[in-house]
Protein backbone atom coordinates (compact mmCIF):
# COMPACT_ATOMS: atom_id res chain seq x y z
CA UNK A 1 0.00 0.00 0.00
CA UNK A 2 3.07 2.36 0.76
CA UNK A 3 4.58 1.55 -2.65
CA UNK A 4 1.06 2.06 -4.28
CA UNK A 5 0.92 5.64 -2.61
CA UNK A 6 4.11 6.91 -3.33
CA UNK A 7 3.93 5.57 -6.88
CA UNK A 8 0.23 7.81 -7.16
CA UNK A 9 2.42 11.12 -5.48
CA UNK A 10 5.07 10.76 -7.96
CA UNK A 11 1.96 10.35 -11.23
CA UNK A 12 0.44 13.25 -9.25
CA UNK A 13 3.29 15.52 -8.94
CA UNK A 14 4.33 14.80 -12.46
CA UNK A 15 1.18 16.06 -13.77
CA UNK A 16 -0.76 15.35 -17.30
CA UNK A 17 0.40 13.54 -20.61
CA UNK A 18 1.45 16.25 -22.72
CA UNK A 19 -1.51 17.02 -25.23
CA UNK A 20 -0.90 17.01 -28.72
CA UNK A 21 -0.29 20.92 -29.99
CA UNK A 22 -2.80 22.64 -32.37
CA UNK A 23 -1.20 23.89 -35.21
CA UNK A 24 -3.02 26.41 -37.31
CA UNK A 25 -3.02 26.14 -40.77
CA UNK A 26 -4.10 29.12 -43.16
CA UNK A 27 -6.47 28.08 -46.05
CA UNK A 28 -6.74 30.23 -48.68
CA UNK A 29 -8.62 29.64 -51.87
CA UNK A 30 -6.50 28.75 -54.29
CA UNK A 31 -7.58 25.61 -56.36
CA UNK A 32 -6.37 22.55 -56.29
CA UNK A 33 -4.85 23.37 -53.42
CA UNK A 34 -7.31 24.78 -51.48
CA UNK A 35 -11.62 25.08 -52.30
CA UNK A 36 -14.00 26.99 -50.94
CA UNK A 37 -11.91 27.10 -47.19
CA UNK A 38 -14.89 28.73 -45.78
CA UNK A 39 -17.41 26.07 -46.26
CA UNK A 40 -18.14 23.06 -44.60
CA UNK A 41 -17.01 20.85 -47.56
CA UNK A 42 -13.86 22.99 -48.29
CA UNK A 43 -11.86 20.40 -50.20
CA UNK A 44 -8.29 20.67 -51.65
CA UNK A 45 -4.66 19.37 -51.96
CA UNK A 46 -4.09 21.26 -48.41
CA UNK A 47 -6.53 19.02 -46.35
CA UNK A 48 -5.11 15.98 -48.46
CA UNK A 49 -1.55 16.87 -46.52
CA UNK A 50 -2.77 17.70 -43.79
CA UNK A 51 -4.52 14.86 -43.05
CA UNK A 52 -0.94 13.03 -44.28
CA UNK A 53 0.37 14.89 -41.90
CA UNK A 54 -1.70 14.34 -38.80
CA UNK A 55 -1.95 10.26 -39.23
CA UNK A 56 2.25 10.34 -39.49
CA UNK A 57 2.88 11.99 -35.97
CA UNK A 58 0.83 12.36 -32.60
CA UNK A 59 2.52 15.28 -31.04
CA UNK A 60 0.92 18.19 -33.27
CA UNK A 61 -2.89 18.20 -34.98
CA UNK A 62 -2.71 20.33 -38.27
CA UNK A 63 -5.72 22.18 -38.60
CA UNK A 64 -6.93 24.31 -41.39
CA UNK A 65 -8.30 28.29 -40.41
CA UNK A 66 -9.94 30.25 -43.42
CA UNK A 67 -8.03 33.09 -44.55
CA UNK A 68 -7.96 35.09 -47.56
CA UNK A 69 -5.00 36.19 -50.31
CA UNK A 70 -4.93 39.97 -48.83
CA UNK A 71 -5.21 38.69 -45.30
CA UNK A 72 -3.35 35.79 -44.91
CA UNK A 73 -0.07 37.53 -43.74
CA UNK A 74 -2.05 40.27 -41.27
CA UNK A 75 -3.76 36.63 -39.65
CA UNK A 76 0.23 35.30 -39.71
CA UNK A 77 1.41 38.46 -37.73
CA UNK A 78 -1.12 38.11 -35.05
CA UNK A 79 -0.90 34.61 -34.34
CA UNK A 80 -4.22 33.27 -35.86
CA UNK A 81 -2.93 31.15 -37.82
CA UNK A 82 0.86 29.74 -37.49
CA UNK A 83 1.41 28.16 -40.94
CA UNK A 84 1.43 29.70 -44.53
CA UNK A 85 1.80 27.06 -46.64
CA UNK A 86 2.52 27.04 -50.64
CA UNK A 87 3.88 30.82 -50.90
CA UNK A 88 6.88 31.94 -53.18
CA UNK A 89 10.16 33.74 -52.44
CA UNK A 90 8.71 36.61 -55.05
CA UNK A 91 5.21 37.00 -52.86
CA UNK A 92 6.38 40.20 -50.66
CA UNK A 93 6.67 38.14 -47.44
CA UNK A 94 10.13 38.60 -46.81
CA UNK A 95 10.13 41.42 -44.43
CA UNK A 96 7.30 39.43 -42.40
CA UNK A 97 9.56 37.98 -39.35
CA UNK A 98 9.19 33.78 -39.93
CA UNK A 99 11.10 30.96 -40.52
CA UNK A 100 10.75 29.57 -43.77
CA UNK A 101 10.87 25.67 -44.97
CA UNK A 102 11.34 24.67 -48.32
CA UNK A 103 8.83 22.18 -48.98
CA UNK A 104 10.42 20.71 -51.99
CA UNK A 105 7.02 20.61 -54.10
CA UNK A 106 7.36 22.69 -57.72
CA UNK A 107 4.22 24.27 -59.70
CA UNK A 108 4.21 26.85 -62.67
CA UNK A 109 2.21 29.22 -64.36
CA UNK A 110 1.74 28.96 -67.70
CA UNK A 111 -0.81 31.16 -70.28
CA UNK A 112 -4.11 29.32 -71.87
CA UNK A 113 -5.39 30.65 -75.26
CA UNK A 114 -8.28 29.49 -77.53
CA UNK A 115 -7.57 26.87 -80.09
CA UNK A 116 -7.80 28.69 -83.36
CA UNK A 117 -7.25 27.35 -87.01
CA UNK A 118 -3.34 28.27 -87.82
CA UNK A 119 -2.70 29.45 -84.11
CA UNK A 120 0.90 27.69 -82.57
CA UNK A 121 2.94 28.19 -79.76
CA UNK A 122 4.32 31.14 -81.11
CA UNK A 123 1.14 33.19 -80.13
CA UNK A 124 2.49 33.15 -76.20
CA UNK A 125 5.50 34.58 -77.54
CA UNK A 126 4.16 38.19 -76.89
CA UNK A 127 1.70 39.78 -75.00
CA UNK A 128 1.63 42.98 -77.08
CA UNK A 129 -2.01 44.04 -78.47
CA UNK A 130 -3.26 40.69 -76.40
CA UNK A 131 -6.47 41.05 -73.66
CA UNK A 132 -5.33 39.11 -70.39
CA UNK A 133 -7.52 37.70 -68.00
CA UNK A 134 -5.75 37.60 -64.52
CA UNK A 135 -6.92 36.83 -60.83
CA UNK A 136 -6.64 40.06 -59.15
CA UNK A 137 -4.07 40.32 -56.19
CA UNK A 138 -1.90 37.61 -57.94
CA UNK A 139 1.81 38.43 -58.56
CA UNK A 140 2.69 37.45 -62.54
CA UNK A 141 6.54 37.38 -63.73
CA UNK A 142 5.50 38.88 -66.75
CA UNK A 143 4.74 42.39 -64.94
CA UNK A 144 7.63 42.15 -62.73
CA UNK A 145 5.73 40.43 -59.76
CA UNK A 146 3.79 44.31 -59.73
CA UNK A 147 0.31 42.62 -58.76
CA UNK A 148 -1.58 46.60 -58.87
CA UNK A 149 -4.76 46.23 -60.22
CA UNK A 150 -4.34 49.68 -62.34
CA UNK A 151 -0.66 48.63 -63.37
CA UNK A 152 -2.27 45.86 -65.10
CA UNK A 153 -4.94 47.05 -66.28
CA UNK A 154 -3.11 50.06 -67.96
CA UNK A 155 0.04 47.96 -69.03
CA UNK A 156 -1.72 44.96 -70.00
CA UNK A 157 -5.44 45.69 -71.15
CA UNK A 158 -6.04 42.99 -68.30
CA UNK A 159 -9.50 41.80 -66.71
CA UNK A 160 -8.85 41.16 -63.30
CA UNK A 161 -11.49 38.20 -61.08
CA UNK A 162 -11.28 36.27 -58.12
CA UNK A 163 -12.46 32.89 -60.29
CA UNK A 164 -9.87 30.88 -62.64
CA UNK A 165 -12.64 28.93 -64.00
CA UNK A 166 -14.78 32.78 -65.00
CA UNK A 167 -10.90 33.91 -66.40
CA UNK A 168 -10.59 30.40 -68.65
CA UNK A 169 -14.41 30.82 -69.85
CA UNK A 170 -13.51 34.32 -70.88
CA UNK A 171 -11.31 33.17 -73.32
CA UNK A 172 -13.50 30.23 -74.52
CA UNK A 173 -16.09 32.77 -74.91
CA UNK A 174 -13.46 35.19 -76.74
CA UNK A 175 -14.24 38.11 -74.50
CA UNK A 176 -9.77 37.64 -73.32
CA UNK A 177 -7.17 36.49 -75.75
CA UNK A 178 -5.52 34.71 -72.79
CA UNK A 179 -5.20 33.78 -69.07
CA UNK A 180 -2.87 32.49 -66.92
CA UNK A 181 -3.16 29.80 -64.66
CA UNK A 182 -0.95 26.92 -62.85
CA UNK A 183 -0.57 24.01 -64.23
CA UNK A 184 -2.36 22.16 -61.95
CA UNK A 185 -5.25 23.78 -62.27
CA UNK A 186 -5.69 24.01 -65.76
CA UNK A 187 -5.56 19.95 -65.20
CA UNK A 188 -8.29 20.04 -62.56
CA UNK A 189 -10.27 22.28 -64.78
CA UNK A 190 -10.83 20.01 -67.74
CA UNK A 191 -11.19 16.90 -65.36
CA UNK A 192 -14.12 19.06 -64.13
CA UNK A 193 -15.13 20.30 -67.58
CA UNK A 194 -14.25 17.55 -70.05
CA UNK A 195 -16.70 19.39 -72.83
CA UNK A 196 -13.80 21.69 -73.37
CA UNK A 197 -11.13 19.10 -73.80
CA UNK A 198 -9.34 20.38 -77.44
CA UNK A 199 -10.79 23.92 -77.33
CA UNK A 200 -7.59 25.46 -75.32
CA UNK A 201 -4.12 25.75 -76.17
CA UNK A 202 -1.39 25.71 -72.95
CA UNK A 203 1.62 26.99 -73.53
CA UNK A 204 5.14 25.30 -73.54
CA UNK A 205 6.09 28.90 -71.80
CA UNK A 206 6.18 29.08 -68.49
CA UNK A 207 5.48 32.80 -67.04
CA UNK A 208 7.14 31.41 -63.51
CA UNK A 209 7.57 28.52 -61.52
CA UNK A 210 6.41 28.16 -57.97
CA UNK A 211 8.96 26.80 -55.95
CA UNK A 212 6.72 26.41 -52.62
CA UNK A 213 7.79 27.24 -49.21
CA UNK A 214 6.12 26.98 -45.40
CA UNK A 215 5.90 30.35 -43.35
CA UNK A 216 6.65 29.27 -39.63
CA UNK A 217 5.14 31.68 -37.15
CA UNK A 218 8.01 32.75 -34.70
CA UNK A 219 7.01 31.43 -30.89
CA UNK A 220 4.82 29.11 -32.98
CA UNK A 221 3.53 26.22 -31.47
CA UNK A 222 5.87 24.31 -34.00
CA UNK A 223 9.65 25.18 -35.02
CA UNK A 224 11.05 25.08 -38.92
CA UNK A 225 13.17 22.66 -38.22
CA UNK A 226 10.70 20.28 -36.99
CA UNK A 227 8.29 20.86 -39.81
CA UNK A 228 10.49 20.25 -42.33
CA UNK A 229 11.11 17.00 -40.98
CA UNK A 230 7.98 16.40 -41.11
CA UNK A 231 7.45 16.74 -44.62
CA UNK A 232 10.75 14.81 -45.26
CA UNK A 233 9.39 11.65 -43.49
CA UNK A 234 6.28 11.95 -45.99
CA UNK A 235 8.50 12.68 -49.04
CA UNK A 236 10.42 9.58 -48.33
CA UNK A 237 7.36 7.82 -47.37
CA UNK A 238 5.85 8.71 -51.01
CA UNK A 239 2.63 10.24 -49.35
CA UNK A 240 3.97 13.89 -50.70
CA UNK A 241 3.89 12.22 -54.50
CA UNK A 242 0.69 10.35 -53.92
CA UNK A 243 -0.81 13.89 -52.93
CA UNK A 244 0.46 15.89 -55.85
CA UNK A 245 1.92 14.25 -58.39
CA UNK A 246 -1.71 13.46 -59.70
CA UNK A 247 -2.07 17.72 -59.93
CA UNK A 248 1.14 17.66 -62.01
CA UNK A 249 2.73 18.79 -59.10
CA UNK A 250 6.64 18.16 -59.26
CA UNK A 251 7.95 16.74 -55.83
CA UNK A 252 11.67 17.17 -55.88
CA UNK A 253 14.14 17.35 -53.24
CA UNK A 254 14.63 20.42 -51.26
CA UNK A 255 17.34 23.04 -51.40
CA UNK A 256 18.70 21.50 -47.95
CA UNK A 257 18.36 18.29 -48.94
CA UNK A 258 20.20 18.76 -52.03
CA UNK A 259 23.04 20.34 -50.51
CA UNK A 260 23.45 17.31 -48.02
CA UNK A 261 23.02 14.95 -51.01
CA UNK A 262 25.88 16.90 -53.02
CA UNK A 263 28.11 16.89 -50.08
CA UNK A 264 27.54 13.04 -49.66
Amino acid sequence: MRHACAWLGVLLLSGPVAAEQVVNVGGVHFPPYVVKPEQPNASGLLLELLKALNAAQSGYRFVMVPSSLPRRFRDFQQGRIDLVLFENPAWDWQSIPHGAVDMGLEDAEVFVARVEPGREQSYFDSLQGKRLALYNGYHYAFADFNADQEFLQDSFNATLTYSHDSNLLMVLRRRADIALVTRSYIGDFLERNRAYAGQLLISDRVDQRYKHYALVRPQGPISPEHFAGLLEQLRRGGQLAEIFGPSRIAVRLSEAESTAEAAD
